[in-house]
């Protein structure tokens, strides 16, 4: 009998991935442990065990520093690092060497921009972190899928004093640097950390979320999102996911069956709309104030007609506004919009598909469920068991 395996998690707890990595891992110990395990509860000053004293056999870990990368190495112990920097990453770093977890960075921002474009913004701007490789390569990323489109992205540059990126100081350049940005603006922040500083910053800076700069982060912490002025849209990982795969790729190398490096990558599965994104930007204010109407209804017991009458304009030049505007029909946009909160029920809750169908605003089951094959090219059920895999 194998001795019970200790496992270092150097990994944040007070940020919703790392909770939700955390959960992944305890699934795979329950079911293939028992495990124990050296936890730090915090964020990204973690407390290294001494493992020569612990006696350790694995390590999952987040290196933000020198002082961290010193550690881990010194334990010469299977290791999975997290997010490992451009610079940790080159084949002279000794941190190259190990296993990595990472997001799919083209995934998160493709997702990320698709969703301003489908509200037609036109102008796009990035806040990320200068330190952080994965933020930079969001960045880049996110330029790029605007590229195609012939759009281009507004980078935000960090300051160069360490002084002045204590948050107390930042907050006033980064408010002036939002608002001397071209209107209105879809604004993608690296993560939910850094989104919730820009909604912040843009009330500093008197500008109004979504109308003027619509925010959008990444990670979809549920706590942190909801308690932003006004609720933060995300992009969701499948953290947790990721978290099992990592602990079952640590315990082959642990057993020695798993001798090269690998690499996991952390799912994009969609955008969580909130009302910092909550909005079309289009220059015509009676489509405007539909699309508004649409989008705060999510498609529930509304028709044309029902539209129509709140915006008070004749249905035949609402209609016509709408085909130039957005190149779409007015119960084009309310099905689209069903659609999307159908995709966030299936995901999010444990309803039944016929329920779904009725929340959303679908005249039956069957209706709705070949709607949604024809759009996502996959039944509700199908599609919610891919995301949950």
């Amino acid at each position: 009998m194998r001795d019970l395996p200790k496992i270092a998690l150097l990994i944040e707890t007070s940020r919703g991935f790392g909770r939700e990595m955390l959960r992944g891992i305890a699934r795979y110990a329950q079911l293939h442990g028992p495990w124990s395990f050296h936890i730090t509860a915090g964020d990204f000053a973690h407390s290294v065990p001494k493992m020569s004293q612990w006696g350790g056999h694995g390590i999952i870990a987040r290196i933000p520093n020198e002082r961290v990368a010193r550690a881990v190495l010194a334990a010469k112990l299977p290791t999975i690092a997290l997010g490992l920097t451009d610079e940790q990453m080159r084949p002279e770093s000794p941190l190259s060497a190990f296993s990595e977890l990472s997001s799919d960075a083209y995934e998160v921002s493709r997702m990320a921009a698709e969703h301003l474009l489908v509200r037609r913004f036109r102008h796009f701007a990035y806040v990320g972190m200068d330190d952080r490789g994965w933020s930079a390569r969001r960045l880049g990323t996110f330029q790029k899928c605007l590229a195609v489109e012939g759009f281009e992205a507004l980078a935000y540059p960090q300051p160069r004093r360490l002084q002045d990126r204590v948050w107390e100081r930042e907050q006033l350049i980064l408010a002036q640097w939002i608002r001397q940005l071209p209107k209105p603006v879809g604004l993608f922040a690296c993560n939910d950390d850094r989104g919730r500083q820009v909604l912040e910053a843009c009330r500093l800076a008197e500008l109004r979320v979504p109308e003027d700069v619509a925010v959008l982060g990444v990670d979809n912490d549920e706590v942190f999102c909801g308690l932003a002025d006004p609720p933060l849209s995300s992009v969701a990982l499948n953290a947790e996911t990721a978290g099992y795969r990592a602990a079952e790729l640590l315990d082959g190398m642990m057993q020695g069956r798993i001798k090269k490096p690998r690499r996991i990558v952390v799912e994009a599965l969609q955008v969580v709309t909130r009302r910092s994104t909550d909005i079309v930007a289009v220059d015509d204010p009676d489509v405007a104030e539909a699309l508004q109407f649409i989008h705060r209804a999510q498609g529930r017991d509304i028709s044309v007609d029902t539209i129509v009458h709140e915006v008070a304009i004749s249905r035949r030049n609402l209609e016509k506004r709408f085909r130039k505007t957005l190149g779409r029909t007015i119960i084009e946009e309310i099905h689209m919009t069903r659609l999307e909160r159908a995709k966030r029920l299936l995901l999010e809750t444990s309803y039944p598909v016929a329920k779904v169908a009725d929340m959303v605003g679908f005249g039956s089951t069957g209706y709705f469920i070949q709607f949604f094959q024809k759009r996502v090219g996959k039944t509700p059920r199908r599609y919610r068991n891919d995301l949950e895999r």
